[in-house]
């Protein structure tokens, strides 16, 4: 489960609404660079490939698997 930090960048925040972490969205780590940054990461039915600073809006909460 996501959601999104409302004290981030505003159009980092709105970004990534678009991009589909919203509220409730199942969010996946997919693969990381070698230097873990930057992260690939599965929403919805693609994949997304967000840099450490952006990442840092995104708010996750563990879910079952």
């Amino acid at each position: 489960m996501t959601r999104i930090a409302a004290e981030g960048a505003p159009t980092v925040v709105r970004r990534l609404y678009d991009l589909g972490f919203g509220p409730g969205t199942v969010v996946e780590v997919v693969r990381r660079a070698p230097l873990r940054d930057p992260v690939v990461y599965r929403v919805k039915d693609y994949e997304v490939c967000l840099r450490r600073a952006q990442a840092q809006c995104v708010h996750v909460a563990e879910g079952e698997r």
